[in-house]
């Protein structure tokens, strides 16, 4: 199997899949969620009688200050209702009217975020994400320094955080699709996911790294390709078995679980998937061709 030999493919794969993603994010944008823009969150359950989102909607935006609403079942006769920030007073009112126009319900939460909290947490996690890549390739940079040259372990950091971008940019344009359609919303349960995804690929990326550091020490008379290639393949069942169990439990949670952790399992579902994907056929193609172009530049500079 030359998966190497096909880097065009692979690579050709990505470029669709970031290309789409991008065109998503840029025509489709986001709904962010009260943790970002600010507002009120309350969540309530019906007693007697079920309703439906579009009921809730209908009997809301009939009042000024609640045309920017957004309304989600969260399970059996309950539903997540997020407006712009209310007073004491309009949250009192938006519950009447549920009482009256409804049926009579119970609160099960009311949480509200102000304007200031949430451009805290967007720095916050713009911040972290930006904190965590710079640490994994100083992690990767340490643990692979005893690499056989003339391989650099800081490459082998560089190309892992490559690889992570292009699972956060493709894992970030499929939210978008999905926020579009189904209404997810960008929340502080999606940076956990995204955390969560940065963390599953890298680890995915490093088994692979290290059979082939281990493969550059055995066989340094083998050429990259070759030694990249056996590595990949060694590590192949190890990655999709691995790949292969968690995504059966996503699947399960998706289906059985309830609506208000659709978006934070299909986040990670497509992380995941995205990320065994870039693990086997990006980190490792990206290294090699990065390697050979130092290669072919040192011999061209031997013969000068």
């Amino acid at each position: 199997m030359n998966i190497v030999g096909k880097k065009s493919i692979w690579l050709g794969i990505s470029g669709i899949l970031l290309v789409l993603s991008i065109i998503s994010i840029f025509i489709w944008k986001f709904n962010f969620g009260i943790d970002f823009t600010g507002g009120t969150l309350l969540e309530i359950q019906f007693i007697n009688k079920d309703s439906s989102v579009s009921e809730i909607k209908e009997k809301l935006t009939n009042i000024d200050y609640f045309k920017n609403i957004y309304v989600q079942q969260t399970g059996d006769k309950s539903y997540l209702i997020k407006t712009p920030p209310l007073n004491k007073d309009q949250e009192t009112q938006i519950k009447s009217i549920l009482n009256e126009k409804i049926g009579e319900s119970i609160e099960l939460r009311m949480e509200t975020v102000g304007p200031v909290v949430s451009k805290d947490l967007t720095k916050k996690a713009i911040l972290a994400v930006i904190l965590a890549s710079i640490a994994i390739i100083v992690y990767i940079a340490w643990a692979f320094r005893t690499v056989p040259k003339p391989a650099s372990s800081w490459r082998f950091g560089i190309c892992a955080i490559i690889a992570l971008i292009h699972d956060i940019i493709i894992t970030i344009g499929a939210y978008s699709v999905m926020g579009h359609f189904f209404g997810f919303e960008i929340d502080s349960l999606f940076i956990t996911a995204l955390l969560t995804v940065m963390g599953f690929s890298v680890h995915d990326s490093i088994v692979v790294f290290d059979r082939i550091r281990e493969n550059l020490r055995k066989y340094p008379s083998k050429d990259f390709d070759t030694n990249i290639n056996e590595s990949i393949i060694q590590t192949l069942a190890r990655s999709l078995n691995t790949s292969l169990t968690l995504i059966i439990v996503l699947l399960s949670l998706l289906i059985l679980g309830g609506n208000s952790i659709k978006p934070f399992i299909s986040t990670l579902l497509i992380g995941i998937t995205i990320g065994t994907y870039s693990s086997i056929f990006n980190a490792s193609i990206v290294l090699d061709i990065w390697q050979n172009a130092i290669t072919n530049k040192n011999q061209k500079n031997a013969r000068l």
